[in-house]
């Protein structure tokens, strides 16, 4: 996957071997297909050589027009020449113009592999020298478009950027259109919220410039004519690649065409971009399906193993967290302790949480130490080589937690460079969790962040998991670094440096694998997870929370990208907690030496089952939501493996029942026979399940369904297929 954020010298134009190559031609328009399996985006130029939307939907759909195109269709509108609703580019030139008119020069299409092609559309302002490519990677077994605009000028002076969006279809008429959105809070992440939309503007966005997905993920479902379904209907998936502030503008005319400009917010944000830079947005993910919401999540996973989350095709560790059961509160006798239980238990990662690091201000505390990344004496007199060591003597890997954008006031950094911290003049400062963000886009502090971790990492090659954190949002963005007519680029800039950091340390250390956490779900997107191998939802782990955080979560990224741990949140009982995390990427937070025997069997025999039989199935199969823990008193969810060979059914009780009804599954072969096997049951303790042990045909299973043991709150099951 291509880097999605990049400001860089444009010193030369290399010419690209390309298969097709546009130019503009005075009698005859020119048609642009931009096609994957099933969908297709179809442009054309007009007579007066803008460039229009024809359609974004099925492939083949014919969405020929006999009528002149209409500004209102035109592709990439920009702001102050004719085009009356919200633009998708808003520029103030050199001399004070505050209009912009684009247009078309030529196309190339460029085949990159079997999978996937690249397009790029240029246009030119027709009187300034002001260039705008639009660029596409269209994926063709995925279904997946991705999309973003590459912006520059040779104006004499710096143009100021107003709106820049990475992507504005114009989306087919319908009756109805119905948008479903992730918001959340702290422990309590991607909820559903869908709504039919009327005529009008209706904007989701983040102003957060950093952890900007707090409150609402930069991701979107958009299904016409009813509302989205998992299993039919016309639906759209949206995502942007970006882990700073977005919006997403829904704009409705009275005629009830839709146009959807997305991209980064330039609330507070106006670019001044100097000649001869180019400025990339970040790109925008779009799919489409005819077959509901199911397929736009399938169809987002498949291109996020391949694609869009750093090692795809890996199977995730199973990790051993020690926070639950230590705090920052430890030293290496207790670290080490804790060895022993996860191996016990069968993990196969022991991660070091937040606590181990500073010296003159030691980290036991959350009011001190981000900023000095070098081991605290005190607690690891030995260093982390040491823990490595022993780590490694029990046949565990070992991972340690870094939070590198972030300094609390106390911290030697602070004291020798309190500059480098954001903040405003004249303002005092304003703390959350007793912490300022560093200013990435001063190179000497994007230089130490790189050197922090570069340096732990480098000191210590036995480290081979890394946990990323990032526990607050921007709220005074100034730089003292920055011109004061350059303010605005901050958020921006600050996301463009921490990328390259990312990039540094994926690039230098493959062998790492690393979880993005953010105070929970703040840093979900494909910007990040390009970087990463998973992410942490939600620090709240109560298992019957997680069912719903998980399968908002489910709609855009895969399972192998969704930690899930059991721990004691919520005093569910154990073999819920150990079931809902089965299906996710399977982690522990617990003090094993505090479980009885029976517990640490119990959850010992989960993980052994989950290495064996499920990690692959769940980490790598195609996910069917079968019943939604919003419609009724229980959820149900199943992967099953791409040859259909084999499945695994989750079922979780969330209420209360007082008659059971049968599980239909999806996605099986309705020719194949299907043994069927109930798993992960106490010791001891017998299946209530009807069919098992049995054969039973695809047909059945998806016609009639099996019947699960669960009636009362917090019962589940586990059911494998083959």
């Amino acid at each position: 996957m291509k880097v999605h954020f990049l400001i860089v010298l444009l010193a030369s134009s290399p010419i690209l071997s390309t298969m097709a190559t546009g130019s503009p031609d005075s009698t005859q328009p020119t048609k642009i297909q931009i096609s994957t399996a099933n969908s297709e985006l179809v442009l054309m130029t007009g007579p007066d050589g803008r460039l229009y939307e024809l359609g974004y939907g099925k492939k083949g759909r014919d969405f020929a027009s006999t009528k002149a195109p209409t500004r209102g269709k035109e592709f990439y509108p920009p702001y102050g020449n004719g085009y009356l609703y919200e633009p998708a580019l808003q520029v103030t030139h050199a001399d004070g113009n505050t209009s912009t008119d684009l247009i078309y020069v030529k196309n190339e299409t460029v085949p990159i592999d079997a999978d996937t092609t690249l397009y790029r559309i240029e246009l030119k302002d027709g009187f300034y020298p002001f260039f705008v490519s639009l660029c596409f990677k269209a994926y063709h077994n995925e279904d997946i478009i991705e999309e973003w605009t590459e912006i520059r000028h040779e104006e004499s002076t710096p143009v100021t950027l107003f709106r820049f969006a990475s992507s504005s279809p114009v989306i087919p008429a319908s009756s109805a259109y119905w948008l479903t959105q992730f918001i959340g809070d702290y422990a309590n992440e991607a909820n559903l919220v869908e709504e039919q939309l009327t005529p009008g503007l209706k904007i989701l966005d983040s102003k957060l410039g950093v952890r900007a997905d707090y409150y609402r993920n930069p991701s979107f479902i958009l299904a016409l004519q009813n509302q989205a379904r998992e299993d039919s209907g016309e639906v759209y998936g949206g995502t942007l690649a970006w882990s700073g502030s977005f919006q997403f503008a829904f704009d409705m005319d009275t005629l009830r065409h839709l146009r959807v400009l997305a991209g980064i917010n330039p609330f507070g944000s106006q670019y001044h971009l100097i000649p001869d830079k180019v400025f990339t947005t970040p790109a925008m993910l779009w799919t489409w399906s005819d077959q509901g919401k199911g397929q736009v999540s399938r169809n987002f996973h498949h291109w996020a193993t391949q694609y869009g989350i750093r090692d795809g095709d890996k199977l995730r560790p199973v990790l051993f967290n020690n926070w639950e059961a230590t705090d920052m509160h430890f030293d290496e006798e207790r670290i080490v302790s804790l060895f022993d239980g996860a191996k016990e238990l069968g993990a196969d990662t022991f991660l070091l949480d937040d606590g181990w690091f500073g010296n003159k201000h030691p980290r036991d505390t959350d009011h001190a130490g981000l900023g000095d990344w070098q081991v605290n004496a005190k607690k690891l007199p030995n260093g982390i080589s040491h823990l490595v060591s022993e780590a490694e003597k029990r046949g565990l890997k070992f991972g340690l937690w870094m939070e590198p954008e972030m300094v609390n006031p106390q911290s030697e950094l602070y004291e020798q460079h309190p500059e480098w911290a954001m903040g405003q003049l004249h303002r005092a400062p304003e703390f959350f969790r007793n912490q300022l963000v560093l200013d990435l886009s001063r190179p000497e502090v994007k230089d130490f962040v790189w050197k922090s971790i570069d340096g732990i990492l480098g000191q210590n090659p036995g480290i081979t998991y890394m946990k990323w954190d990032c526990n607050r949002y921007v709220e005074q963005p100034g730089s003292t670094w920055l011109k004061p007519d350059e303010q605005s680029n901050l958020l921006i800039d600050y996301n463009l440096a921490l990328d390259d950091i990312m990039t540094s340390m994926a690039k230098k250390y493959p062998q790492v694998m690393v979880m993005v956490c953010s105070g929970g779900s703040g840093r979900v997107d494909y910007g990040s997870l390009k970087h990463f191998d998973s992410f942490w939802p939600s620090d709240n782990t109560d298992p019957k929370a997680r069912v719903f955080i998980q399968w908002g979560f489910s709609h855009l990224f895969p399972a192998s990208a969704i930690c899930a741990h059991v721990t004691r949140s919520g005093n569910r009982p154990l073999k819920f907690a150990i079931d809902v995390a089965l299906s996710g990427t399977l982690g522990v937070d617990m003090d094993a030496s505090k479980l009885s025997t029976q517990e640490r069997k119990t959850l010992a025999a989960g993980i052994s089952l989950y290495k064996t039989n499920l990690r692959d199935l769940v980490q790598q199969g195609d996910l069917y939501r079968i019943e939604s823990p919003y419609e009724g008193p229980r959820s149900a969810l199943s992967y099953v493996w791409p040859d259909q060979s084999r499945s695994v059914l989750f079922v979780y009780q969330l209420k209360d029942a007082s008659e059971n009804q049968p599980v239909k599954l999806k996605g099986l072969n309705p020719q194949k026979q299907y043994h069927i096997h109930e798993v992960n049951l106490p010791e001891g303790i017998a299946s209530q399940l009807p069919e098992d042990g049995k054969t039973v045909s695809g047909a059945d299973l998806m016609q009639k369904g099996l019947m699960p043991p669960c009636h009362k709150e917090c019962d589940s099951t586990v059911i494998l297929l083959d």
